[in-house]
């Protein structure tokens, strides 16, 4: 068995080979213990959250349409975090503006990498309780969503089916269900 030190690899240098708005596409030469090389594309953005807001016995969830897909998805609400916002202050915010709702608790979850083979950020996801609905979304000039409160039982048997096909939205339901496993 190979030590942590043998597994660990060496960027040695970095392109910047594609800048949009939303990620930088990079180029990195890396360079592993035993002396492998090779180039690897990575994408760099912004860290994400996703926060699963619960009423009574159902989840507040969003339906949009998602271009790489080219379908509607059903989600928890959720986006990018903006620079110099701290992911609870994201997670609020998000919450707010596609839904209309306020927590008075939020409880991370937890943290994952969307993609470590492909992507340099973090998505963490967090539980929201004790709403609060202000009765109007305020959304980016870009979103085009509605909200719905959906029964819990609903969303957990039919993730990763049909419209629920977003991986990490699946990834963020296996956290909240181990949660609540451990409660």
């Amino acid at each position: 068995m190979k030590t942590d030190e043998e597994l660990m690899w060496t960027c040695v240098s970095k392109t910047e080979l594609l800048k949009t708005p939303v990620f930088t596409v990079t180029s990195r030469h890396n360079r592993s213990a035993a002396g492998i090389e090779g180039d690897y594309i990575v994408n760099q953005c912004n860290d994400w959250v996703i926060v699963i807001a619960e009423k009574d016995d159902a989840f507040l969830m969003v339906r949009q349409f998602r271009h790489g897909e080219e379908k509607l998805s059903i989600e928890f609400p959720g986006g990018v975090i903006d620079q110099g916002e701290q992911p609870e202050q994201a997670a609020a915010r998000e919450l707010l503006e596609e839904t209309g709702a306020t927590a008075k608790e939020l409880v991370c979850l937890g943290s994952m990498n969307p993609n470590p083979a492909l992507f340099a950020n973090h998505c963490h996801v967090y539980l929201a309780d004790k709403l609060n609905f202000t009765g109007r979304q305020n959304l980016d000039h870009d979103e085009v969503l509605d909200y719905m409160e959906i029964p819990k039982k609903e969303v957990i048997k039919k993730m990763g089916t049909g419209e629920y096909f977003h991986g990490l939205m699946c990834a963020a339901l296996g956290l909240y269900l181990a949660k609540q496993m451990s409660c």
